[in-house]
């Protein structure tokens, strides 16, 4: 059966004194796992030109995929090459929108030792339940749908084109507005709302 793609989000600390090493090794993973079936792409950046912080989204068509990629030699032995400069790490996997209403973070994270002991990976709060997240996407959705409705209606021949091409040239239009302004005002508004202090 078929399932939704799935992101992993990964924070490294890595030792500032083999930044050029960390380097080779994350690119080395990208194309490792650019090999892959269901790999859909993935990203990572450092958190300053000082920072020992690394962040690492890459993103699988499935969770079967994924867990090739995650008990596949290739990785296992990618792994055991950043053994000597990776401080700490910790990942968590999202499956559709959770990541928008993932809490900013902030503060520090404690770091395991050496010997990879201590508490390196550390529960990140869980993502607002779906029904939180489906009103929030609505309390966005309807206001600019309903605009944009408002604005082409006078459009010549916009009611005479077929509902797929209207609903095509609406989609286009509303995504990126709705991905890049209102989804981040609206969580930003109902923060609160959505995770509320515990």
């Amino acid at each position: 059966m078929a399932t939704d793609p799935i992101t992993v989000s990964i924070r490294r600390e890595v030792d500032p004194a083999h930044i050029a090493e960390a380097t080779a090794w994350v690119q080395t993973g990208v194309n490792l796992a650019n090999k892959y079936p269901g790999f859909l792409g993935s990203g990572w950046v450092r958190a300053g030109e000082r920072s020992q912080v690394w962040h690492m989204l890459y993103r699988f068509a499935s969770e079967e995929t994924l867990d090739a990629w995650e008990r596949s030699a290739e990785r296992s032995w990618w792994l055991s090459m950043g053994e000597g400069f990776v401080r700490s790490e910790r990942s968590r996997r999202r499956t559709g929108i959770e990541g928008w209403f993932d809490e900013p973070a902030t503060g520090s994270v404690p770091v395991a030792d050496a010997a990879g002991s201590g508490p390196g990976d550390v529960d990140l709060p869980p993502a607002p339940p779906r029904w939180k997240q489906a009103v929030t996407i609505w309390l966005g959705f309807f206001p600019v749908n309903l605009l944009f409705a408002y604005l082409v209606a006078p459009v010549p021949g916009w009611g005479d084109l077929p509902i797929w091409l209207r609903a095509l040239a609406t989609t286009l239009v509303l995504t990126p507005i709705m991905t890049y302004w209102v989804l981040p005002l609206v969580t930003r508004t109902l923060r609160r709302w959505l995770a509320p202090a515990r």
